[in-house]
């Protein structure tokens, strides 16, 4: 059997119908949502299911039901293919989603993993509450472009690169008005998109910072474990083994730039995967992986 990794989705990724047929099928997926019900003080399969879609996209409600969902989706690949499952070398996930993997490698659990989960949409959602923010996505330009138009367009504001996803494609997070001066420069340059993202705020930049305390309270409340695969870390695109560093990444993750083709790079060269898994909603990560090795075989395991 081909070396796999495992991904798991971030926030962007949520539909409205996620998780409905897979616990309808899959009872232990549905026992994961009553679990989170218990945690969370409300329906949150129901919100999965039946929306409305501007409840589920908010950032206190998206990243725990991906959170939840992917699992979920996992749980039926557990029931599908229990020796794929066992046998995962590795695994990844992109912002929101490495705590997923996280979950998936036993460096926390469900229960903890949904509390760090709630408390981290929270605290990101208060700190773009603060600050008018957003992310806008750019195609089709070098990195050393955007950052250089970066420059230029901060002024006094936060903008900067805040992910790395694949080759020429970058968002860059920042303050309102240094977005729209960085979208009109981006299209001045040829870049061959420039796409405002459906999110709450500038994440992964200084903007979050007022939410670095909370989520490190609450990060210290838990157990974490070594984990039992390797999991990359978004912040330096590496694994890690040590859970006070691990416990230390997830803090400075909402503030530093996702490396996310570095992280795939990684598990393509230094892990040596030759198979990849996207678990949960979306084919995003599935899109991007493309970018970065066509040839490399990804299945999507929707939740």
């Amino acid at each position: 059997m081909n070396k796999s990794a495992f991904l798991f989705p971030g926030q962007g990724a949520q539909t409205v119908g996620m998780a409905k047929s897979v616990c309808e099928e899959v009872s232990s997926a549905r026992d994961l949502f009553d679990r989170a019900a218990e945690v969370l003080g409300y329906d949150l399969l129901q919100l999965c299911a039946e929306g409305p879609a501007d409840a589920l996209d908010s950032t206190v409600h998206s990243q725990p039901a991906l959170f939840v969902a992917s699992l979920a989706a996992l749980e039926q690949l557990k029931r599908d293919q229990p020796e794929l499952v066992s046998q995962c070398s590795a695994a990844a996930g992109l912002s929101l989603g490495e705590y997923t993997a996280l979950v998936f490698a036993d460096v926390m659990d469900f229960t903890s993993g949904l509390r760090v989960v709630q408390e981290r949409g929270r605290a990101m959602q208060a700190a773009a509450d603060n600050c008018p923010s957003g992310m806008i996505s750019i195609l089709g330009l070098e990195l050393s472009k955007i950052e250089s138009l970066c420059e230029i367009s901060r002024g006094d504001q936060t903008l900067q690169v805040a992910n790395l996803l694949c080759p020429s494609n970058v968002v860059v997070s920042g303050e309102t008005k240094a977005c729209e001066r960085m979208a009109a420069m981006a299209e001045a340059a040829g870049a061959a998109r420039v796409v405002p993202l459906p999110v709450a705020g500038a994440f992964h930049t200084p903007v979050m910072q007022p939410a670095v305390d909370r989520l490190a309270k609450v990060l210290h409340e838990i157990e974490l474990h070594y984990p039992r695969i390797p999991v990359v870390s978004n912040v330096d695109a590496q694994p890690h083994t040590d859970p006070e560093e691990i416990r230390r990444l997830l803090v400075e993750q909402v503030v530093s730039p996702v490396r996310w083709e570095d992280s795939m790079r990684w598990l393509l060269e230094d892990c040596g995967i030759q198979a990849f898994y996207e678990i949960g909603p979306g084919r995003v990560l599935r899109g991007l992986l493309r970018r970065i090795a066509r040839k490399i075989p990804c299945e999507n395991i929707a939740a």
